[in-house]
C-alpha cells in the first residue's frame, strides 16, 4: 500500500496541496493542468471571473464534454468501463473537495 504524498497544484492564481499516492501523481498533475487551461479559457470570456464561478463553469463544461464523449462511445458500440470512470471521477471529486475545504480554512 502506498503512502499519500502532498502534491502542489496551481489553478489560475491559487495553489492547492492535495495528497495522493505517488502512482497517481502524474495523472493528478495532468488533470490539474487541463482544469487550469479550461478555467483560463473561461476567464477570458466571463463577465464575472471569480475563482469559484470559474471552477463551477469549468466543472460543467468538462462534465458536458465527458458526457458527449460517453454518448458517442455508446453510440458506436465502444465498450467503456463505466465503473472505472465513475471510480476515477469520485476519487477526483474527493480530492478537489479536500483541496477546496483546505483553501477555505
Amino acid at each position: 500500500m502506498s503512502t499519500n504524498e502532498p502534491v502542489s497544484l496551481r489553478l489560475i492564481d491559487r495553489e492547492f496541496l492535495i495528497a495522493c499516492p505517488p502512482e497517481e501523481r502524474d495523472g493528478l498533475l495532468e488533470a490539474a493542468s487541463f482544469l487550469d487551461r479550461k478555467m483560463r479559457e473561461l476567464r477570458a470570456h466571463a463577465k464575472t471571473p471569480g475563482f469559484d464561478r470559474l471552477a463551477v463553469l469549468a466543472a460543467i463544461s468538462i462534465t458536458h464534454e465527458y458526457l458527449q464523449l460517453q454518448k458517442r462511445a455508446n453510440d458506436t458500440n465502444v465498450n467503456v468501463a463505466e465503473s472505472d470512470i465513475a471510480d476515477g471521477l469520485a476519487n477526483l471529486r474527493r480530492k478537489l473537495e479536500a483541496a477546496l475545504d483546505a483553501q477555505l480554512k
